[in-house]
């Protein structure tokens, strides 16, 4: 039997559809950011890549322990750890990719060696942020910044506070004029449009909170 749905009811289930379908750009970490890392494969770049630019403005040495990733942000120290060997590696990312489906990390000739992935060439891996860049949110980037704080123990307790009601909140410490300032940030956003959102979220908590992009100082 065939149920007709009154107007009203029906411009109320096409606004509920359309409210769940549209995605809410999440507060917490990426996959990277958490402990359990992100899993994907893995391949590496040698030559004719080297001694070119990477992303990061830096000449490209294969021989160091470099790798390539699309998000996190340039200059952070990732663990990769290769899942068929178990083998693990820190290296720092200074370039931008891979752009290949299902790829997650390119890493640098004397990285994939020491992993163990010059000779099959691409492996599942799982790579984990071990240390972000102080006050960088990385090229193309922005973050919601809550509060500035002289001391400390203010910034600290903010972050706790913070914590108990969204994820991806971390201090960061900056000198200015041989100051130091501790500033309570969030997220690590690719786009404006998803900043915005949760900088309103956060003012709605009763926050005073600025849209920062990778552009500006820390």
């Amino acid at each position: 039997m065939m149920i007709k749905l009154r107007p009203a009811m029906l411009m109320l289930s096409l606004l509920a559809m359309l409210l769940t379908s549209c995605a809410t750009p999440r507060l917490g970490p990426r996959p990277w950011e958490e402990l359990s890392g992100e899993r994907g494969l893995a391949s590496w770049y040698g030559h004719p890549y080297h001694g070119r630019r990477t992303s990061n403005g830096e000449v490209y040495d294969m021989h160091q322990l470099s790798a390539a990733h699309r998000e996190i942000p340039l200059g952070s120290w990732v663990e990769v750890i290769n899942l068929n060997n178990g083998r693990s590696l820190t290296v720092r990312i200074n370039d931008r990719g891979p752009f290949v489906d299902g790829r997650i990390i390119d890493l640098s000739y004397a990285a994939a060696s020491l992993l163990g992935v010059t000779g099959p060439g691409v492996v599942p891996v799982r790579v984990r942020l071990i240390q972000a860049p102080q006050g960088d949110a990385g090229p193309g980037r922005y973050s919601v910044q809550v509060s500035s704080f002289t001391a400390e123990s203010n910034a600290l307790a903010l972050k706790a506070e913070l914590e108990q009601k969204i994820s991806g909140v971390r201090m960061v410490k900056a000198l200015v004029g041989g100051e130091a300032y501790y500033r309570i940030r969030v997220g690590h956003f690719v786009s404006r449009a998803e900043a915005q959102t949760a900088a309103e979220r956060l003012a709605s908590l009763g926050h005073r909170v600025l849209i920062m992009g990778s552009e500006d100082r820390p």
